[in-house]
C-alpha cells in the first residue's frame, strides 16, 4: 500500500454538501436537516450531508451502485452542479462564492477531467483533440501542440498523431481522453467511471497505465467506480456511497478489515483479503522487543506468504517505505487472513 500523503491544508474539502433535485429543494433540505428520516416528496437526495477532506497528492476513489450519488458528488466538487446546502472548498477557497469568470479560470488552472464518454472531437485528429483545450486557454499553435506532442507521448500514442477518433480502438480514444486532460497541466484530476467501456483486458491496460502515469505526474485525483476491484487497485483512501450518503471512508486495507456498515461488508464478503491487506494495515506500536529484519509494508499478506509460514516470532517489525520502523505485525492475525481461522 502507498503511504499516504501528509496531512496539511486539503486540496479538496467537502463540508456538509447536500444536492437535492426537485422542486423546491430549499424546503427540502430544511426538512431533512431537522429530520433525516423525513419524507420528501417529489424530490431525490442525490448527496446527502458528505463531508469529506483530500490531500494534495492522495487518490480518492469514490464508489458505489448505480444511484448510489458519487457521479453527482464529483460534479459538485467541480462545480459542474450548484450544490443545495454546505460548501465545496479547493485549496481553501469556497467555489461556491466563485464568479463565472473565476470558476472557469480555476477549470482551466487547476482541474482536469475524463469521462466514461471519451468525448472526443470526431473531425479533429488525436493530435487536435489533445490539443484542443489549450486552444480554448488562447495558446498560440506552436506552444499548444509541442504541449499535446508530449502528453500523445506520455500515453503510449506517438505515431497515431495523425490518427481520427473513429480510426482507434476504445482503449487508445480513452488515451487521447486522459491525454487531452493532462494537457492544461492540472493539479486536481476528477475521472468518472473512465474504464468502464473497456473490455477487461483493456481496462488492465488503462489501470496499469494510470497508476504509471499517477506515479510520475503527483496527481490529486478523484476516481469514480462501481468496480470494487479497480477501486481497491488504485486507491488511497475509498469512499462507499449508498443513498447519496457515505457509509465509510478509509485506506482498502482498513475497509476490507473493519467494514462500517453491512452495506459495505457486502462489498468485502467476496474478496480475497489476503491479496488487499498489507503489512503495514496490520502494523501495530509496540513496546515489546523486536527481533530480526522488518518486513516491507507495501507488501501484500498473500506476497508475504512463504516467510509466514516459515518465520516463527509471533511479531514481525514492519518498515515504511523509509526504511523506518512503523510497527509490528502479529504473524498469527496474518495467518488468519492469508489461511483463515483454522490457521
Amino acid at each position: 500500500m502507498p503511504d499516504l500523503p501528509s496531512t496539511g491544508t486539503p486540496v479538496i474539502s467537502c463540508r456538509h454538501v447536500w444536492k437535492i433535485f426537485g422542486p423546491r429543494p430549499e424546503v427540502a433540505i430544511k426538512t431533512l436537516q431537522a429530520d433525516p428520516a423525513a419524507p420528501t416528496p417529489r424530490h431525490v437526495i442525490a448527496v446527502r450531508n458528505v463531508s469529506l477532506d483530500v490531500a494534495a497528492g492522495e487518490m480518492l476513489v469514490v464508489m458505489g451502485l448505480s444511484g448510489s450519488g458519487k457521479s453527482t458528488l464529483v460534479r459538485c466538487m467541480s462545480r459542474l452542479l450548484e450544490i443545495t446546502g454546505g460548501a465545496v472548498m479547493i485549496e481553501g477557497r469556497d467555489i461556491g462564492t466563485l464568479s463565472d469568470a473565476a470558476l472557469i479560470d480555476l477549470r482551466r488552472r487547476k482541474m482536469g477531467m475524463v469521462f466514461q464518454s471519451f468525448g472526443l472531437l470526431p473531425h479533429r485528429t488525436v493530435l487536435d483533440n489533445v490539443a484542443f483545450p489549450l486552444e480554448m486557454r488562447g495558446q498560440d499553435r506552436t506552444t499548444r501542440y509541442k504541449r499535446a506532442q508530449e502528453m500523445v507521448d506520455l500515453v503510449g500514442l506517438t505515431g497515431r498523431e495523425g490518427y481520427f477518433p473513429r480510426e482507434l480502438s476504445g482503449g487508445q480514444q480513452q488515451r487521447v481522453g486522459i491525454a487531452r486532460s493532462l494537457a492544461v497541466e492540472p493539479d486536481i484530476w476528477f475521472l468518472d467511471e473512465p474504464f468502464s467501456a473497456l473490455d477487461p483486458l483493456i481496462r488492465r491496460e488503462m489501470q496499469d497505465e494510470f497508476l504509471r502515469l499517477k506515479g510520475l505526474l503527483n496527481k490529486t485525483v478523484i476516481f469514480i467506480t462501481h468496480d470494487f476491484d479497480e477501486a481497491l487497485r488504485l486507491a488511497d483512501r475509498i469512499a462507499i456511497m449508498k443513498d447519496g450518503a457515505i457509509e465509510q471512508i478509509d485506506t482498502p486495507d482498513q475497509i476490507v478489515l473493519h467494514p462500517a456498515t453491512p452495506y459495505v461488508a457486502k462489498f468485502t464478503s467476496a474478496i480475497d483479503r489476503s491479496r488487499v491487506v498489507h503489512a503495514s494495515g496490520l502494523a501495530r506500536p509496540t513496546d515489546a522487543p523486536l527481533a530480526g529484519d522488518a518486513v516491507a509494508g507495501h507488501l501484500t499478506i498473500r506476497a508475504l506468504s512463504r516467510q509466514l509460514v516459515d518465520d516463527s516470532r509471533s511479531l514481525i517489525p514492519v518498515a515504511g517505505k523509509d526504511g523506518a520502523l512503523i510497527g509490528a505485525m502479529n504473524r498469527q492475525e496474518a495467518l488468519d487472513i492469508l489461511l483463515g481461522d483454522e490457521a
